[in-house]
């Protein structure tokens, strides 16, 4: 089988664009989905355990970013565990990656037809997401600059949307509404929440995927991840909290548009300022949903080129130099799993636990590969180093093995789904024997 065209993706990021793409990337985690976490923990449950998922990422985005800068990867995760681990943890980070942004993409999808819908009714919201899904399909190949500045435009419109959000409703807050039957299910639904929790900050990691277009990876990398941790951290808890003292929190605690109903029960459904709420409310998930697909694209593009999937997918656009067939290739996909998702009940929540599980995995599997290249490969230039070494990878790493027992537990059927799909990924790699070649210079080295 050839090997694709010696193409390589341009140099072009800067910190504010990495900013921009990593907020971009879990922004949409603010405007839904942590929301269904109520409906399993209570106020004061999910609170508990977006503190304790806020510690793992903290911890873990400290020590993913010495991974990040010493091997600009656009692989990312599937790279760093192929490093230190060989074919096999290529693989499962690989798999597990793809399984956590190629299923973020329909999620947010789904959401963005959902705000459509609640704003327009007569438009369905299996088509809307559709619509959307291909159209930043294109934009993303139209080039990575172009459609960076975009993310930087878009991310900028989403936080202050989010902040006009909190200065709305924040007046309208009542403590004893925060306070009603505030864990109901006691510290089992503490666990039962890890994963809506996770949908906080899920996808911060896909800043990765774009090492290598990154003009100084080692000196812009931390900047970018440090500045959107930050910004994500104080935005996330903000909403969460202030949403829900204004009313009976149960209301919300099953929609995929909980922001504009809750500007809604405020100022009136019927007010011109909520339809206008509600519209610029799309701006965090068309962020989130542009860079969940640049990512996801990313992803398959470095599995292609390694071998790992098929080469084809691996060719660049020669006059946008972007991974064209990668990026159609993940919008096959959420296609099929936006008309699943809005074809069956709970179809949502399942897609969100389902892109949780890959995260979770592959954070554990990050985390094992720092381990393994800090004893194995000393001399590896790291320009940032994570703080408080061995503490912080430690803490990142139990804390993922607690979620991914907590997702188990509660997730029977989405746990077999991803597990089965990996079986079939593991035989498919032994019966054409790839598990048995030696790691490649490609893999192995740190991209120019």
């Amino acid at each position: 089988m050839e090997a694709p065209p010696a193409e390589h993706l341009k140099k072009v990021l800067k910190p504010i664009h990495l900013w921009a793409i990593a907020v971009g990337l879990v922004i949409s985690g603010e405007y839904f989905g942590w929301n269904l976490g109520w409906d399993v923990a209570g106020t004061i449950g999910m609170l508990i355990a977006t503190l304790v998922i806020t510690v793992m990422y903290i911890t873990f985005i400290f020590s993913y970013t010495e991974l990040t800068a010493a091997i600009p990867h656009a692989g990312g995760a599937f790279a760093y565990a192929y490093r230190a681990m060989g074919p096999f943890g290529g693989l499962i980070a690989g798999y597990a990656t793809l399984i956590d942004f190629l299923l973020a993409s329909p999620a947010i999808a789904i959401s963005l037809g959902s705000y459509l819908h609640f704003l327009y009714p007569a438009i369905p919201i299996m088509q809307s997401a559709m619509l959307f899904n291909a159209a930043f399909v294109v934009l993303n190949i139209s080039g990575v600059k172009e459609s960076a500045t975009f993310s930087v435009f878009i991310t900028i419109l989403a936080v202050a949307e989010l902040l006009l959000y909190m200065g709305v409703v924040s007046p309208h807050f009542k403590m004893d509404n925060y306070l009603s039957n505030p864990m109901p299910f006691g510290w089992s639904g503490v666990f039962a929440a890890l994963p809506f929790a996770v949908w906080f900050y899920l996808a911060i990691e896909g800043v990765a995927m774009v090492a290598e277009e990154v003009k100084d990876p080692k000196k812009d990398i931390p900047k970018g991840y440090i500045s959107a941790l930050a910004t994500l951290v104080a935005l996330a808890l903000g909403v969460m909290v202030l949403t829900g003292g204004i009313t009976d929190w149960h209301k919300l605690s099953k929609l995929d548009y909980p922001l504009p109903e809750a500007v809604g029960i405020v100022l009136g459904k019927a007010s011109g300022l909520t339809k206008i709420f509600a519209s610029i409310g799309l701006f965090g998930l068309i962020a989130s949903l542009h860079g969940t697909i640049l990512a996801s694209s990313r992803q398959v593009f470095a599995m292609a080129r390694s071998g790992y999937l098929p080469t084809g997918l691996a060719n660049l656009n020669h006059r946008f130099k972007t991974p064209h067939w990668s990026l159609i290739a993940a919008g096959l996909v959420s296609f099929l799993a936006i008309y699943i998702g809005t074809s069956t009940k709970d179809g949502t929540g399942q897609i969100i636990v389902l892109s949780v599980l890959g995260a979770v995995v592959m954070y554990m599997m990050c985390m094992i590969s720092l381990f393994i290249l800090r004893k194995r490969e000393p001399k590896l230039e790291r320009p940032f180093m994570a703080p408080f070494y061995p503490v912080f990878p430690a803490i990142a790493l139990v804390i993922s093995v607690v979620c991914l027992f907590a997702i188990i537990y509660f997730n029977a059927q989405v746990t077999a789904m991803f597990f089965g799909g990996l079986v079939i990924i593991v035989l498919i790699f032994v019966l054409m024997g790839k598990h048995k070649e030696a790691l490649t210079d490609e893999m192995m080295a740190t991209p120019e």
